[in-house]
């Protein structure tokens, strides 16, 4: 197969320089840890008396099955990533995303030397707390939600706030942290490491963003090496996938794009940007790109919101319906919760569940001490489909909204 080029970026060939690649195999063979990665004994816990490593399960594989585990995780295969309402089983949906970020992210750690399974630990557990409908559901919760507290929301916050508070997990806060700091809505050519080392600065950190938003969240930088690696794997992993997916969904043109690589532009992207970040970060206790890969993520992903992601059913045709719908739903859920209404969803498959899962750790679940954020947390675990199905039942006038599509249009069952 001939090798792909892109016009955009002519010289990111995908391929190591032959010193890059020495580097790589010298530190293989000295055991494969660079000075820069961190340590299975620096973890740091919560409550550091539980979930002790083992030579089984070390420190951060304990992190990655306490993310696969919890129903949480579960739960994002019937999120959207991009595009929703479609009968297509083959269009990448959150779940798939995680895991394809984690692959890109593992890749790059390995060549550099870092901690694989902290790596894995902070891909699984980066997108746990988003909400329905992708980027547009992001913003329609956080619309409602910010109206009704003041507070802001966004699903990496979110995403700390279920694993360490609604599950109760005791995650290393070098994942915790990682997760946080993952929002690959801000691109930066060199990731430097943030030096935090405890859990009460961490604290800070946390509250800062719910209080202040963007103006936080812009400013986080992750505390470990391999949290920079996910934050790049990140975008990485979806600049290209989403274009296929638009492709998939007939969105776009194959020739719509100014590299002209239609489709085949993911293959390009998972080796030309991966190799680019190894190459330039190779030795050093930062990650970075060069600038003509700097450049070209950034022109791909200013691309894709030009001609996908703005196009997408959810931004475009059903946005105010949906947008509405989630300011009803929540009105809804928080009477419920104030009214004590015991056989309403949010009690039974939200409040509940959570309770029973954190009496196994000795822990209660305070959700009357913020009903905003007890209703937050519940519209952001839904599914799709559940979303769907409650605004359904609640709402009549929603189901002339959802389009009701088939595995069948055009062709016969």
């Amino acid at each position: 197969m001939p090798q792909l080029v892109n016009p955009m970026a002519p010289t990111l060939s995908g391929r190591l320089s032959p010193r890059a690649s020495e580097q790589v195999l010298q530190l293989r063979r000295a055991g494969g840890l660079s000075p820069f990665a961190t340590r299975d004994e620096q973890v740091l816990r919560r409550n550091p008396d539980h979930d002790g490593a083992s030579v089984l399960r070390p420190a951060f594989v304990r992190d990655c099955e306490k993310v696969l585990h919890t129903p949480a995780y579960n739960r994002l295969n019937g999120k959207t990533q991009v595009f929703s309402f479609r009968p297509d089983d083959d269009i990448c949906r959150r779940g798939l995303h995680e895991q394809m970020v984690g692959r890109v992210a593992r890749d790059i750690g390995r060549a550099l030397g870092l901690n694989l399974d902290l790596i894995e630990a902070i891909a699984l557990g980066h997108d746990v707390g988003h909400t329905p409908f992708g980027h547009a559901g992001e913003r329609f919760l956080n619309g409602i939600y910010h109206q009704c507290t003041g507070r802001w929301f966004f699903h990496n916050v979110q995403s700390v706030r279920v694993l360490d508070v609604l599950y109760g997990r005791n995650l290393s806060l070098q994942a915790l942290d990682g997760i946080i700091c993952h929002n690959g809505e801000f691109e930066q050519q060199t990731f430097e490491t943030s030096g935090l080392s405890g859990f009460e600065e961490f604290d800070r950190i946390v509250d800062g963003c719910w209080e202040r938003g963007d103006l936080a969240i812009g400013k986080l930088r992750p505390m470990t090496l391999e949290g920079c690696v996910v934050r790049v794997s990140d975008m990485i992993a979806y600049v290209g996938k989403d274009r296929q997916d638009a492709l998939r969904a007939h969105l776009v043109d194959a020739d719509g794009f100014d590299d002209g690589l239609g489709g085949a532009y993911n293959a390009w992207a998972l080796s030309a940007f991966a190799a680019d970040v190894v190459e330039n970060s190779l030795g050093k206790p930062r990650v970075e790109m060069s600038e003509e890969g700097f450049a070209e993520l950034r022109r791909a992903k200013r691309e894709n919101y030009q001609k996908i992601y703005a196009a997408s059913e959810v931004n475009g045709d059903f946005a105010q319906g949906v947008e509405e719908l989630f300011g009803l739903l929540y009105e809804h859920e928080l009477g419920a919760l104030r009214a004590g209404r015991e056989e309403s969803a949010i009690f039974a498959q939200h409040i509940r569940p959570l309770e029973r899962h954190l009496s196994h750790y000795g822990r209660t679940h305070d959700f009357e001490a913020d009903p905003d954020q007890t209703v937050c947390d519940f519209i952001s675990a839904m599914t799709d489909d559940y979303f769907i199905a409650s605004c359904e039942a609640l709402f009549p006038e929603a189901r002339r909204l959802f389009p009701q599509r088939s595995y069948f249009d055009g062709v016969r069952a």
